[in-house]
């Protein structure tokens, strides 16, 4: 009979141990047989994956709100692509074949002798020439979809440079290049899609390999910036006292110092450089989460689970990150995208102003620099907008989608 009645009403939902919290209870809904808030067990076999309840979710948030997920998948796929923009656009083919042996450019720097040539330099195989020495050879060169890297320069083109889009070239324009080479019209020619820079270079590989640097800096800075700043966050509001005091201080006089002047003295001190540009932008950058994780820690160091925990001897780094942190993490998470846009932004701003990547490096804030320099070729300037407001607008859209998900008020189901 007890049996029976413990079957139909089961015992009470057990308080949650050391470090659960709310979203500990949540997440122990997905446990086979575990016991729901009301009183319900879960049956087996319930949960799906390895996301909790409470994270999936969020996840079901994130994916119906169409605006931020439709930009998740757009800003991924252009990411994925640019990663392989030596595939895209690059001045060496894919893969070569003379003389019966099979050479890979792209991989490998071959000397021009290898293909029969008299120097022992890089080949150069936009080179009519070693295109000459290939085919006599009974070879083939198999090319990329644009055949320009971000710093090739086009020495045969119709018009001075800055030259307009090879298609909105009339054959007025071409006609010197099209006798040259022997060809009979301009759709003949080698194409700049989107015309060519001051220096003769494609503006569309220079927007590939740009747009894959501007990521991958604005990544690595938000990754180490956040990392830094969640532990310093943790560190003053977990301890509290003098500790939290001085910290505090000390962040007050650092973002008092006026960050662009002396990013710019520095960069005229030193010799400009992916790596160094990361380095003193990460000076700063840190200190963006300080605040909002050290607000959780004040809050979260007084409950009743972490009090507990600290009577049962768990030491303190475990109760910070294995406790603690995941209740900062779900305001922390909501920012990360608008940093990452602000980082990218802050480099394309260094770069406008001359102060970033050294000169030559594929860059959309050089590329709108030329654009204010050369106002007789609009196509500098639209396309590195356009490339940017798209960029930061996917980014932003992103951000409004995972800081709803995470809001517990909020639903789109």
């Amino acid at each position: 009979m007890d049996a029976r009645v413990g079957a139909k009403h089961p015992l009470p939902n057990p308080p949650p141990r050391a470090g659960e919290g709310r979203e500990g209870v949540q997440a122990g809904e997905g446990r086979e047989g575990a016991v729901g808030p009301m009183g319900e067990v879960v049956p087996p076999g319930r949960r799906r994956g390895w996301l909790s309840p409470l994270n999936r979710r969020r996840w079901d948030n994130f994916k119906a709100n169409r605006r931020g997920f439709s930009s998740l998948i757009l800003f991924t796929v252009l990411f994925v692509i640019s990663l392989g923009a030596e595939f895209i656009a690059n001045d060496k083919p894919f893969y070569v074949y003379a003389g019966g042996k099979s050479y890979f450019p792209v991989f490998v720097t071959y000397p021009e002798t290898a293909f029969g040539g008299d120097f022992e330099t890089a080949a150069d195989y936009r080179d009519p020439f070693l295109q000459k020495l290939v085919a006599e050879k009974g070879g083939f060169m198999v090319w990329p979809l644009i055949r320009y890297s971000y710093h090739t320069h086009n020495l045969d083109l119709p018009t001075p440079a800055p030259s307009k889009p090879t298609w909105l070239l009339s054959e007025k324009d071409c006609k010197a290049v099209v006798e040259k080479k022997g060809l009979k019209s301009c759709e003949d020619l080698e194409y700049n899609w989107l015309g060519t820079d001051d220096q003769g270079r494609d503006v569309v590989a220079r927007l590939i390999y740009g747009f894959r640097i501007s990521v991958l800096f604005g990544l690595i800075l938000t990754i180490i910036s956040s990392v830094i700043g969640v532990t310093a966050g943790a560190v003053q509001g977990y301890f509290g006292g003098w500790t939290d005091l001085l910290f505090q201080r000390f962040i007050e006089i650092w973002t008092a110092i006026p960050a662009l002047y002396l990013l710019l003295i520095i960069s005229s001190v030193l010799v400009p450089g992916f790596f160094v540009l990361l380095g003193i932008l990460l000076l700063f950058s840190w200190v963006a989460l300080v605040g909002l994780v050290r607000a959780e820690f004040l809050r979260g160091r007084n409950f009743e689970y972490i009090q507990a925990a600290r009577a049962l001897g768990v030491s303190n780094l475990v109760i910070m990150f294995r406790h603690l942190l995941p209740n900062a993490m779900v305001a922390t998470m909501t920012f990360l995208p608008f940093i990452l846009s602000s980082s990218v932004m802050t480099l394309t701003a260094l770069d406008f102003l001359g102060f970033g990547l050294p000169p030559g490096s594929p860059s959309l804030g050089e590329m709108l620099s030329q654009g204010k320099s050369n106002v007789q070729a609009p196509w500098l300037g639209l396309c590195g907008f356009f490339t940017v407001a798209i960029m930061l607008s996917l980014l932003i859209f992103i951000g409004e989608a995972v800081r709803d998900a995470f809001d517990p008020r909020k639903t789109f189901r």
